[in-house]
């Protein structure tokens, strides 16, 4: 099996833009590109994802009509792992020795509100959405608040979470949300749905983000600091978990697929937690990065509670999360979230990541993206 290496990176910044969601999507493939030392010409197959902007296969028309193999992805908010992750497999798998994966998006205000039913009745009525357990603020409050209540986090934890996210994000030029906010003017901001204020959540945005994979034994040839896909692993939800769009909740239970994600990722790396010098993890809302740090095994159930309040997930603590701002910083394009996670760990594990560079040369860094109605996708990187 062909191990894989992280070549080039390109990225066009998320925030509102008047160009087209493709050719965001497009300029950051041409950074990456150049950010590899090659061409379009060179690439042996693509793999992209977008929910709203078009099917990425039509971006041969921006970039050049060269043949190669371009397959669509679609994954909800997990588009972008599944992109990176399939473009994984292709290589081990010994199909191909060069490739891109791609991943961009463009929505507008109120992109999220459910547009169709989920669990439709008589007439097409849907009873699911009408009752707030879409996707919108009120699944998420509704989800954080009873994890809240079990594990004895604070209101105050979900402050320090989007409070961290707005700091990061100022220092990030390529983020959407560059103003930071202090804990009390994140819990006075509006109420949304209990207990999450307006400043905890993300929001709909555009960008687009390319990672250019190829043989880890051929890195040198494109680049003197690769980075080295250890792990790409994508989950589905079991029976009684608690995800979006799911119709009922059984008496007992079940784990998420974050944790199966986590677990197999860690066991296709050869590695555990302990071994993890940062992360980049799903963040909706601020309850989501929360629930997240444990369901990725980083703490147990609780332990956030102490975590946050002793600073351990800021850029300058033990175990430093979502460094780029994450999706309430940056905002959710959905097609690519999972991606810009990757490449906030490239720069970070290159040394590249200017004043948001994590202290104390990383050498292992993680990502976890989580899509509707409850897909998980877990990266693991390494120098």
């Amino acid at each position: 099996m062909s191990k894989v290496a992280i070549v080039g990176i390109g990225m066009h910044p998320f925030g509102r833009h008047t160009i087209s969601g493709m050719e965001q999507g497009a300029q950051a493939v041409r950074e990456a590109c150049r950010d590899a030392g090659i061409t379009w010409n060179d690439l042996q197959f693509a793999v992209g994802g977008s929910h709203s902007a078009g099917n990425p296969d039509r971006m041969v028309s921006m970039l050049g009509l060269t043949g190669l193999q371009f397959v669509n992805v679609a994954n909800g908010c997990a588009t972008g792992g599944t992109a990176l992750g399939t473009a994984y497999n292709m290589i081990t798998a010994g199909i191909y020795d060069l490739g891109i994966a791609i991943g961009y998006d463009k929505h507008d205000r109120g992109a999220f509100a459910s547009d169709e039913p989920v669990h439709p009745v008589d007439g097409g009525l849907d009873w699911y959405g009408g009752s707030g357990m879409a996707i919108n603020p009120q699944f998420f409050a509704i989800k954080i608040n009873r994890y809240m209540q079990k594990h004895n986090i604070s209101n105050q934890s979900l402050a320090r979470v989007a409070a961290k996210a707005t700091r990061n994000g100022a220092m990030n030029p390529m983020a959407w949300r560059k103003k930071a906010f202090s804990e009390d003017e994140i819990l006075q901001s509006s109420m949304l749905a209990y207990p999450l204020t307006q400043y905890m959540f993300c929001s709909p945005g555009e960008g687009g983000v390319a990672l250019i994979l190829c043989r880890a034994d051929q890195a040198h040839k494109y680049t003197s600091k690769p980075i080295f896909l250890k792990s790409a692993v994508m989950r589905s939800r079991r029976f009684g978990s608690f995800e979006v769009k799911a119709s009922s909740l059984p008496k007992e239970e079940n784990v998420g697929p974050t944790v199966d994600a986590a677990k197999a990722a860690f066991e296709q790396a050869g590695l555990g937690p302990n071994d993890i010098d940062l992360a980049q993890l799903q963040d909706t809302e601020s309850g989501a990065e929360i629930m997240h740090m444990a369901e990725n095994g980083f703490c147990e159930d609780g332990e956030q509670e102490h975590m946050l309040a002793c600073g351990e997930t800021e850029i300058n603590g033990r175990f430093p999360v979502n460094t780029d701002g994450g999706c309430i910083a940056n905002g959710e394009p959905i097609g690519a979230s999972g991606l810009r996670q990757v490449y906030e760990n490239v720069l970070q594990l290159r040394g590249d990541a200017g004043r948001r560079q994590v202290a104390g040369d990383p050498k292992v860094a993680y990502t976890h993206v989580y899509g509707s109605p409850g897909i998980s996708g877990v990266t693991i990187l390494s120098r």
